[in-house]
């Protein structure tokens, strides 16, 4: 078995080396891209990952497993904070005599709903659209620690992707719900961007709440409180330094704005209509504005996930959707995706190390 502790490495040179050799070799061809490469490989993490060690290294991975016997499961709980994950994992606890099956079946939904929303986006460059969703800041972690929330944010990515077909769109936007009570937020954010679509009002708000954050009111975070559950409340709350990196965080913001400007390129200059883009557009701002006016709650990182698991579509949709073949855009693309790698191997292998 291999140790815990190579896990992120061997995770992240995979997907480095195959976004390498697909990047490489990529045509400028329009034509759907076969599945099976991206299937195999969604297979193969899902298994890999699913099956892993208990380990402490894998944050919240010992937590489930060391609570795994003691869940004390006596029935269907309609009341479950959440609903589908906490019965599904109580109903396992009593069946299995370890949690791997449940990290199996979280390591599924995530890996196979990315791949669906990738698919779903980018029919002919699915390969590379999974590569770099899977190697985005946050994704290993919420496919090892988080698993709850990544779970919940793959089956909201399918829903995103879906939404010119509301009878999928719906029951995912549910599941994700269902999965991570957290997803409040995405779902209302969804029903807004459903009717509102003015682009220009999402960056003024963006720009708004970025000075908010910067100037430190509290105001709208206070309030945000009064309105969460009692988990919510206690992360926006709580002065307890949790371990990580609080206060205003310039590193995230500086993250969280490249595709704010390549948006605003993308809207406002190159003039590109693409209604798919601009609804996972409206999301991205809304939500991470949201996170900005909670920055000096504790894991601000679990706030702002809930608009970062949407980031690498917006990175690399313009560079497919965009015709103009000679585009800056679409000719930078490989620049774009080796920046993208590159802060998650500098965050990992420099910054938390």
């Amino acid at each position: 078995m291999i140790e815990a502790l190579l896990y992120p490495y061997i995770y992240s040179f995979l997907i480095v080396i195959l976004t390498f050799v697909f990047i490489s070799n990529r045509r400028d061809v329009y034509e759907v891209e076969s599945i099976v490469p991206s299937a195999i490989l969604c297979l193969f993490l899902t298994l890999w990952i699913g099956f892993r060690p208990h380990s402490p290294v894998f944050g919240d991975t010992i937590n489930y497993a060391l609570f795994w016997n003691r869940q004390m499961w006596d029935g269907f709980n309609p009341d479950a904070e959440n609903f589908l994950f906490d019965n599904m994992s109580g109903w396992l606890s009593l069946n299995f005599p370890d949690a791997t099956p449940l990290f199996v079946i979280m390591a599924t939904i995530n890996c196979v709903c990315t791949l669906v929303a990738c698919r779903k986006f980018f029919p002919s460059n699915t390969m590379l659209a999974y590569l770099v969703c899977l190697i985005a800041f946050s994704s290993f972690s919420y496919l090892t620690n988080g698993i709850k929330a990544g779970g919940a944010a793959a089956l909201f990515m399918v829903a995103l992707a879906y939404r010119d077909k509301m009878y999928i769109s719906i029951p995912f936007l549910l599941l994700s719900w269902g999965f991570h009570h957290s997803m409040q937020l995405p779902v209302a954010v969804y029903v807004i961007i459903s009717f509102f679509k003015d682009s220009r009002w999402y960056f003024y708000g963006w720009l708004f709440c970025l000075f908010c954050a910067a100037a430190h009111i509290s105001f709208f975070q206070n309030l945000f409180a009064g309105f969460s559950d009692e988990s919510g409340n206690a992360y926006l709350t709580s002065t307890d330094d949790w371990g990580g990196k609080s206060g205003f965080r310039i590193d995230f913001v500086i993250y969280s704005a490249m595709p704010v400007l390549m948006g605003y390129y993308v809207i406002f200059k190159y003039e590109l209509r693409d209604r798919l883009y601009e609804d996972l557009l409206h999301y991205y701002l809304t939500t991470n504005g949201i996170w900005m006016l909670c920055m000096y709650g504790a894991f601000t990182n679990r706030i702002a996930y809930l608009s970062w698991f949407s980031y690498p579509f917006l990175i690399i949709y313009p560079c497919f959707a965009i015709p103009n073949a000679s585009h800056p855009l679409v000719t930078n693309m490989k620049m774009y995706i080796y920046i993208h790698m590159s802060f998650t191997l500098f965050m990992q292998l420099v910054y938390y190390a």
